[in-house]
Order: C-alpha cells, then sequence, then structure tokens
C-alpha cells in the first residue's frame, strides 16, 4: 500500500471513467447518451472544485460493467502503465465493473500497487480514506445485480 498522505490538489493527474450500463444502451441521443453526460457533468464539477488536474476521460458507452475488456478502460490502463494518470474518478463502483472479483483486484491491488487514487463519487469511496476501504459487500452487491438482469 501506499502512504496516505495527501497531495496538493495539482500533484493529480485526474483520469475520468465513464461508463454506460448495458441495459441503458437503447437510451441514446444524438451522440452520447444522456447517462454519460450526466457521469461527465457530475465527474467534471469534483475535479474542478477540488482543483485536479483533468488529464483525460475514457468513455465505455454501451459496455457491459461484467467485462473488462473495454476500449476506454483499456485506454485508462496503457495511461497508469504510463504514467500519464495517478488518479480515477468514477461516479460510482458499479461504473468501474460489476465483477466483483474483478473490480476488488484493479480497486484494491492494482491501483494500489501503480500507485493510483481511485474515487467513487456516489459511494462516498476515496482510497486515500482508510474510513471507505471496506467495500466488498458494495462488490458483491454489483455483481449480484449483473447475474439479476443477465
Amino acid at each position: 500500500m501506499y502512504s496516505n498522505v495527501i497531495h496538493p490538489p495539482y500533484f493529480y493527474r485526474v483520469g475520468l471513467y465513464i461508463r454506460l450500463s448495458q441495459e441503458d444502451k437503447d437510451k441514446k441521443y444524438e451522440s452520447e447518451s444522456e447517462s454519460i453526460v450526466n457521469q461527465r457533468s457530475l465527474l467534471m464539477k469534483y475535479v474542478n472544485e477540488c482543483g485536479f488536474t483533468l488529464v483525460d476521460e475514457y468513455v465505455d458507452d454501451g459496455f457491459s460493467g461484467g467485462n473488462f475488456d473495454r476500449d476506454g478502460f483499456n485506454r485508462m490502463i496503457q495511461d497508469i502503465e504510463s504514467k500519464k494518470i495517478n488518479m480515477i474518478i468514477t461516479k460510482d463502483l458499479s461504473r468501474l465493473g460489476r465483477d466483483h472479483i474483478e473490480t476488488g483486484y484493479y480497486a484494491e491491488r492494482y491501483f494500489p500497487e501503480k500507485r493510483i487514487r481511485y474515487v467513487a463519487r456516489g459511494d462516498r469511496y476515496d482510497s486515500l480514506d482508510p474510513n471507505s476501504h471496506n467495500i466488498l459487500m458494495k462488490f458483491a452487491y454489483n455483481d449480484m445485480y449483473i447475474q439479476d438482469i443477465s
């Protein structure tokens, strides 16, 4: 794990990860779904309020949370590997993914190993906050949801 030192906002080079729920894919508008637009707006507001540096956004419009082979997600991982970004923000934990094992791997192992701060706004999760580390139940719930709709 990495230390709980909170860096100044300008230290963080942020990537926004935005994903549309599979069951919402028919609600298309001219270019992007309303869900994508709403997620972007919510996350941009947070980035601006905190004074973080937005580097890029990674969008997977119409992809299931049970599959991690997504174009935007894969590009985000490449940018983590190249150290282009050091913070990921999603609307909530389910936007990262719904498979509890793979989502848990990224949130609890991969991101800390790569020294990535991860924030899921709607779930009030911040990897730097020791009080928000009990997320296993939320991962399990997200996984059960995707099994129920399949």
